[in-house]
């Protein structure tokens, strides 16, 4: 029989070791069955297979602990428990008796930090074993001293349902049977001292219950998505990539304020995204996070679509339905920093196991969120597992990561003597750069075609080469340089503009050292910076043709597209993440005029090579004029990679018009002119050039051949080369 102690510490849900006494054992020759069932009044063991009582337990403890022989047995049997509480009689499979959870090579993996797909072993899965429906849960608490799954199905008793220990690997697992879908769960956890901490959600959750409620539920992963006959667009260098950036819960809401679900979001996003030209969708992160005012950079559940839109399989849906489009899905990513809510990853099994331990190295100054701790092989194993999951279960086309300057530097955001030199004394954090390189790696092995782009703000050789290479192994780069020197210029009056001309030129000098993504983000209309509207100077009028000029000049450079939502029809206000897009501003012809330009310049962009076939190549820009200051007047080609694929922009960065303004041209013909931004259908003054241009034989600009051109004040016309 168990000691006064091994009952003590089943009954306040201490001990460290509950499946070598609960359950079916031999003990000198004789067959014991031990359970710990709170509130029963008795318990008795049945024969599985005959249906017949072969013994009644004893209460050892008055907290439920259940303990006797079974008389005349020697070999062990399968049973199940009748339990009596009160006039109720129920029977139940008793947990304790079903083997391990976890194969041997699943520890092995797990152990070594090389389980590819560790997502598809720890959390809770639907499992048969010995016959018998349920679940399975596995958790990883290497420090704890024990483990418990509660939940809706065991009254959220720890004492219940304590788990095994597999000290091989750290893992806590343990097979309930009975359990449904849709069932809510945390984990409490002890730590080595026993002390108990506050209830933990899974961190391999596939759902979880909706914000301020933090349990999470029993839900399968989808299926592993194959994309078969999808008609999904390529995000390779040399096809055009244009991504409309949305925030799932401010796009659009119901007329009470909320939130649509992920269908609803399917319906009115896809056919708006399809309206307006774009490529691909990239959202917000839509992981689970606690905080609406995070945006969801503040993550607390990476492997659930956030209950604020539903089911997951809503979102599975969304996908699919955006694919079946031709639309891309892309999904904002954060491996840099997590939250430090309690019931999250912070200090989960009490210590800091997910975390860098010295906040010189775990917690972000910035933000007052915990950094992943990447020389641990368990953590990078968590985060690369993560980002394959949303591309191979939910099927999604690519991933933007987070904050990646963050990662890379040590001394991030930190005055000196705030952080720690790596081990050759440098500021690289060599750790976070190893697991990037891995990640990438794992990635382009495993999900050929994923597109990983890096929001990386500083000036990190080779973000988007190749790991084989001695790059991040990232496809794109978001040019953070381009936006800013790009939008610093535009705010400026035109007057002052051709003092500041190189703000619009020198990201050409670096453009093709990277594969870049010119991004205008949710960054940069938020926190008091109000619209890129609002950015513009000048009446009315001159604030929507400086918009107009600048998506032009945006379409036309070098590098993929990015804008962020309410952007496209020149949203007035900043961006609230509180209240849906100012919707009603399409009333305005102003407005709308710049919404159809922005889908006329996607249309462009699709459909002309010149304009992505080589957005990624030196040959596929070139100068015809940069040094006009002056007028604040700039002229450029772009090419394909076909002799007939040519475009020519020019810029008029002034509220002056210009005739006759001559620019050289690389060869004779027709250019037509696809784009006036001051056209009357954009809402501009319908100043242009008779729908296009008949080149001559006149050097200008070091070429043979010359144009013409009428620039109307603060406007972009783009013209393409007409084949005879």
């Amino acid at each position: 029989m168990l000691s006064s102690a091994a009952l003590e510490a089943l009954a306040a849900a201490r001990h460290d070791d509950p499946f070598g006494v609960l359950g079916m054992h031999e003990c000198d020759g004789a067959l014991v069955v031990r359970a710990v069932l709170p509130e029963a009044t008795a318990v008795e063991v049945i024969d599985r297979a005959s249906g017949r009582r072969v013994a009644k337990l004893v209460q050892r403890h008055p907290a439920g602990v259940f303990e006797a022989p079974i008389p005349r047995r020697r070999r062990r049997f399968e049973y199940r428990l009748r339990v009596t509480r009160g006039a109720t009689v129920i029977e139940i499979d008793d947990p304790y008796r079903f083997p391990p959870v976890l194969g041997e090579f699943d520890v092995w993996l797990l152990a070594e930090g090389r389980h590819l797909r560790l997502y598809e072993k720890l959390g809770a899965h639907a499992a048969i074993s010995l016959g018998v429906d349920g679940h399975a849960f596995a958790v990883w608490a290497p420090n704890a001293s024990a483990v418990a799954v509660v939940g809706d199905f065991n009254q959220w008793d720890g004492r219940r349902h304590p788990m095994r220990r597999r000290r091989e690997c750290g893992v806590w697992e343990i097979f309930l049977p009975g359990v449904m879908p849709g069932a809510h769960y945390k984990y409490e956890i002890r730590d080595a001292d026993g002390v108990l901490l506050p209830l933990k959600a899974d961190p391999f959750a596939f759902a979880a219950e909706l914000r301020p409620a933090t349990a999470s539920r029993v839900c399968a992963a989808p299926a592993v998505e194959h994309g078969g006959g999808a008609a999904r667009p390529s995000a390779a260098r040399d096809r055009p990539v244009s991504i409309y950036e949305v925030h799932a819960g401010s796009w659009r809401r119901h007329h009470d304020g909320r939130f649509l679900n992920w269908l609803e979001l399917a319906d009115s996003l896809l056919a708006y995204v399809q309206e307006t030209g774009f490529t691909h969708v990239e959202f917000l992160p839509v992981m689970e996070h606690p905080f609406d005012g995070s945006w969801g950079y503040q993550t607390t559940g990476l492997y659930a679509p956030t209950a604020r839109h539903g089911s997951p399989a809503g979102f599975a849906e969304l996908v699919r339905r955006f694919h079946a489009a031709g639309i891309g899905v892309i999904l904002d990513w954060v491996p840099g920093h997590f939250p430090a809510d309690a019931h999250a990853l912070a200090q989960f099994d009490g210590t800091s196991l997910y975390e860098h331990a010295d906040p010189r190295q775990g917690r972000h100054p910035d933000w007052d969120t915990l950094i992943y701790n990447y020389g641990r092989h368990e953590v990078r194993n968590f985060l690369a597992a993560n980002a394959l999951f949303w591309l191979e279960r939910y099927g999604v086309d690519g991933l933007r990561v987070d904050a990646v300057a963050s990662m890379l530097y040590l001394d991030y955001s930190r005055r000196e003597g705030e952080w720690i030199p790596n081990e050759h004394g440098g500021r690289e954090n060599l750790d976070a750069v190893a697991f990037i390189r891995e990640t990438n790696a794992q990635i382009a092995a495993s999900r050929p075609g994923a597109v990983i782009m890096a929001e990386e703000s500083t000036a990190w050789p080779q973000v988007s080469r190749a790991v084989a290479d001695g790059g991040l192994g990232f496809q794109y780069k978001w040019n953070m340089g381009w936006m800013h020197d790009t939008l610093a210029y535009m705010r400026r009056d035109p007057v002052h503009r051709r003092h500041h001309q190189d703000d619009l030129t020198f990201g050409l000098v670096y453009a093709f050292n990277e594969n870049f993504v010119l991004p205008l983000s949710h960054d940069e209309v938020v926190h008091g910076k109000g619209s890129l509207l609002g950015k513009m100077p000048g009446d009315r009028w001159q604030q929507f043709a400086n918009l107009r000029l600048y998506y032009a000049f945006m379409w036309a450079h070098p590098g993929k597209k990015l804008l962020f939502m309410g952007c496209e029809f020149a949203q007035a206000a900043e961006w609230n993440h509180d209240r849906e897009l100012d919707w009603a501003a399409l009333g305005d012809a102003r407005h709308r005029g710049v919404q159809r330009l922005v889908g006329d310049l996607n249309r462009n962009y699709r459909n002309l090579p010149a304009l992505h076939e080589c957005d990624c190549e030196p040959h596929g820009f070139e100068w015809i004029d940069f040094a006009d200051h002056e007028q604040s007047v700039i002229a450029f080609l772009r090419r394909g990679r076909s002799d007939d694929a040519l475009v020519v922009a020019v810029c008029n960065f002034t509220p002056l018009p210009r005739h006759a303004y001559r620019i050289g041209v690389p060869r004779g013909g027709y250019y037509r002119e696809i784009i006036n931004t001051d056209a009357a259908c954009y809402g501009g003054a319908n100043l242009g050039n008779a729908g296009g241009v008949e080149a001559v034989e006149a050097p200008c600009h070091g070429r043979a051949y010359s144009l013409s051109v009428t620039l109307p004040p603060l406007a972009c016309v783009l013209f393409a080369w007409q084949p005879a």
